[in-house]
């Protein structure tokens, strides 16, 4: 599968490569921060990368993942409550790595050191719109059909 995440529109298009028919297009959210891939800039980083690793197979949606391991927690309105400012990474994980050395890949641009990911969010969090600290949100339902759509290696290009 081939995915290109547009940071301008928002959106997250699949395909099965980089010129065949479109699949299906999800809305997004990217960096509040706008686009950039310096180390601790929150911002998300463009060009192409791969999935390097898949995480959450088969937990159930809302799992809340803290350091890319499941807490044990579902989220709720109660948890949300009592951690107000947290971001959020629900659902699933696809864990994003650089292609292009001295762009996204090794150094201060090291995208996958940077710890950027495609997750699940909140629901009723406003995606279509920037909002994250670098990584990519999706609905929750989204992420799962994401996440049974594509392998590990595929490539993900953000523009």
């Amino acid at each position: 599968m081939f995915l290109t995440i547009n940071i301008k529109h928002q959106t997250l298009a699949i395909s099965d490569a980089p010129k065949d028919s479109l699949i299906k297009i999800y809305q997004i959210s990217t960096s509040k921060f706008g686009a950039g891939e310096t180390h601790n800039s929150f911002k998300t980083p463009r060009g192409m990368h791969c999935i390097r690793a898949k995480i959450g197979e088969g937990l159930p949606a809302n799992t809340v993942f803290i350091g890319r391991r499941p807490t044990g927690e579902i989220f709720d309105a109660s948890l949300q409550a009592i951690h107000p400012d947290r971001d959020w990474i629900l659902t699933r994980i696809l864990w994003l790595s650089g292609k292009e050395l001295g762009i996204n890949r090794l150094g201060e641009v090291d995208t996958m050191r940077r710890y950027i990911y495609i997750h699940g969010c909140p629901d009723g969090t406003m995606l279509g719109k920037t909002g994250s600290i670098g990584c990519v949100r999706m609905a929750n339902a989204d992420i799962i059909e994401l996440f049974g759509r594509v392998s590990m290696g595929d490539t993900v290009n953000i523009i």
